[in-house]
């Protein structure tokens, strides 16, 4: 409905500032002369939207213009609700408990059928979690030993700027002044974490425009690899290794792909315990990784 795209234009020029036309267009799904006529609406309905001309012009609302609280909708308050429920489930934090009540409070009734718990996020966790909040809003600098991929375990020193759950684990986004970047490390890999009296060393972008930068340059190496798989163990390879089918055969086993990252441990683990039911077919040092890997296992028992 138009008076949904216009209130949804209003808030993404609130949320991102000068915007093209084409831009508009393009996020909402409309032609360039619908967003025209939209904000032509807008500024009939006393919305200060501002049109800058030029390569970098576009559409833009004056910095003096705030939203009203009360244009959110019963449908917005259950979005930020289910999703304030996901945030205390996966961290326990008292201050999203408090929001939470506080939301609760406004809109009682929530009406999504979809609930999001995270509650087996925090298994083991915790600790840690709470006292990298903690460092993160006192701008305090933290101390842990880090054990990495390769089994070196080393002290780090570094400015922690904020905790982020991505590729089914807990991470860390810090500034390593030792190697004057940014880094993430995994919580299960950290221990005696210690908060220091030291302030950052520098002042720091939001995390996510470091976490775009730091994706761009992600150096771990990614590697394709095919199987074929039986019947039984297909859905196991779609679960625990994101697997995808490429081919049927006519007996039911499927030729499959999955990405993996080379110097990480827990595929390698998987892909064992599926036992006969999986056979790397390509590349062939992936294959006698496996080979060595079970080699080792085997002699144990000898």
């Amino acid at each position: 409905m138009k008076i949904e795209r216009l209130y949804a234009i209003t808030v993404y020029l609130l949320n991102h500032g000068r915007t093209s036309a084409n831009e508009l267009a393009k996020h909402f799904e409309v032609s360039v002369r619908t967003i025209q006529r939209d904000i032509d609406s807008l500024c009939l309905s006393g919305i200060p939207i501002v049109s800058v001309a030029g390569a970098a012009g576009g559409y833009e609302i004056s910095a003096q213009f705030r939203l009203d609280k009360h244009l959110a909708t019963s449908n917005d308050y259950s979005y930020i609700l289910t999703a304030l429920k996901g945030l205390v489930s996966a961290t326990n934090d008292p201050n999203a408990k408090h929001t939470l009540e506080k939301i609760s409070h406004i809109h009682k009734q929530n009406d999504m059928n979809i609930i999001l718990d995270f509650s087996v996020l925090r298994e083991g966790e915790q600790t840690t979690l709470q006292a990298l909040q903690t460092s993160i809003a006192k701008k305090r600098m933290v101390n842990f030993i880090y054990t990495n991929n390769n089994n070196e375990t080393r002290t780090h020193s570094v400015d922690p700027i904020a905790v982020l759950y991505r590729w089914y684990a807990w991470y860390l986004l810090a500034y390593s002044k030792v190697k004057n970047d940014y880094r993430t490390y995994k919580l299960v890999r950290m221990s005696n974490l210690k908060i220091t009296d030291t302030p950052f060393t520098k002042e720091h972008d939001t995390p996510d425009m470091i976490l775009k930068k730091s994706d761009k340059t992600d150096s771990r190496q990614y590697t394709d690899v095919f199987i074929k798989c039986k019947k039984k163990a297909r859905s196991r390879v779609q679960e625990y290794l994101k697997g995808m089918v490429i081919e049927y055969l006519p007996d039911g086993d499927t030729f499959m792909k999955f990405t993996v990252i080379e110097n990480e441990q827990f595929w390698v683990g998987t892909l064992l315990s599926l036992g006969d039911d999986v056979e790397v077919v390509e590349p062939k040092g992936i294959r006698n990784r496996l080979v060595e890997a079970a080699s080792k296992i085997i002699s144990l028992y000898k």
